[in-house]
C-alpha cells in the first residue's frame, strides 16, 4: 500500500498550519501531525538573555515523540488499508507534517562528540557532496513564494497534489 506523506515548513506564523489544515479539509483519507503539538512545558523552556523563552529551536521540542507519532500513522496506515487492484487515489493515506524545524532534526547522537576540525574538515565537505547528489536525483521538494496570497499557496499545493494522486493511481492500475 502507497502512503503520501507531505512536510510544510517555513518561519513561525508564515501559513503552515492553515495551509495544512486547508489540504487536510479538501483532501481524502488526509492526517495532519503539526509539530506545535511537541512543544515541551514552558518549565523546561530555556530564556535567552532578554528574557524571552526560546521556542524556536529543538531543544524546546519533544521531537521523539513526534517521530514516534509519524511511525505510529505510518503503522495505521499500512494495517487500516487493503490494497487492491481497484484502489483510487481517495484511498492512498494521505500524511502532511507541518512545523518551523521539520527539515533540522537528526536523530544520531554522537558518543564520544566529534573531535574538534572533524566538522569543518569532513561533516560540511561531505554534507555538500550529498546535497548536490540529491539535487541530481528525482526527490521533488517544492519551494513556495510566502509573499502570495493564502487562497495562492493553497491552489498551488492542492493541484500538485491532485496531480500526483492521479500518477500514483495509474501507476497502481497498471502494475
Amino acid at each position: 500500500m502507497k502512503t503520501f506523506i507531505i512536510g510544510i515548513s517555513g518561519v513561525t506564523n508564515g501559513g503552515k498550519t492553515t495551509l495544512a489544515k486547508n489540504l487536510q479539509k479538501h483532501l481524502p483519507n488526509c492526517s495532519v501531525i503539526s509539530q506545535d503539538d511537541f512543544f515541551k512545558p514552558e518549565s523546561e523552556i530555556e530564556t535567552d538573555k532578554n528574557g524571552f523563552l526560546q521556542y524556536d529551536v529543538l531543544e524546546a521540542l519533544n521531537m521523539e515523540k513526534m517521530v514516534a507519532a509519524i511511525s505510529c500513522w505510518m503503522e495505521s496506515a499500512r494495517r487500516s488499508v487493503v490494497s487492491t487492484d481497484k484502489e483510487s487515489a481517495e484511498e492512498i493515506p494521505i500524511l502532511i507534517i507541518e512545523g518551523f524545524l521539520l527539515f533540522n532534526y537528526n536523530t544520531r547522537v554522537y558518543e564520544p562528540p566529534d573531535s574538534p576540525g572533524y566538522f569543518d574538515g569532513h561533516v560540511w565537505p561531505m554534507y555538500l557532496k550529498h546535497r548536490q547528489e540529491m539535487q541530481d536525483i528525482t526527490w521533488e521538494v517544492v519551494y513556495l513564494d510566502g509573499t502570495k496570497s493564502e487562497e495562492d499557496l493553497f491552489l498551488q499545493v492542492y493541484e500538485d497534489l491532485i496531480q500526483e494522486l492521479a500518477k500514483q493511481k495509474c501507476l497502481q492500475v497498471t502494475a
